[in-house]
């Protein structure tokens, strides 16, 4: 798994947008004092129940990698002249 440029920067902005889209399809709210660990647990499981991103392997499934899905799905949400993109 090569890590992408700006990569913790595009998990950060992958929760924000996770977060809203979670909210805006009535399955979650979340806290300030959820850790970032459970939000990006639980947003990898609802982009992968939703088919918007691709399931790791079983056993694969560990913080590193999933934030590396995240980043990437989100990558592919913004557009192309984005300050994280470059």
């Amino acid at each position: 798994m090569k890590k992408l440029k700006n990569e913790t920067e595009l998990v950060k902005e992958a929760i924000r947008v996770g977060e809203v889209y979670a909210k805006k399809r009535g399955v979650a709210k979340f806290e300030g004092t959820d850790s970032s660990h459970d939000k990006i647990e639980y947003l990898y499981r609802l982009l992968v129940h939703d088919k918007l991103i691709q399931p790791l392997a079983k056993g694969d499934e560990k913080e590193p990698a999933m934030k590396h899905k995240l980043a990437l799905w989100i990558s592919r949400q913004l557009p192309a002249d984005h300050a994280l993109l470059k």
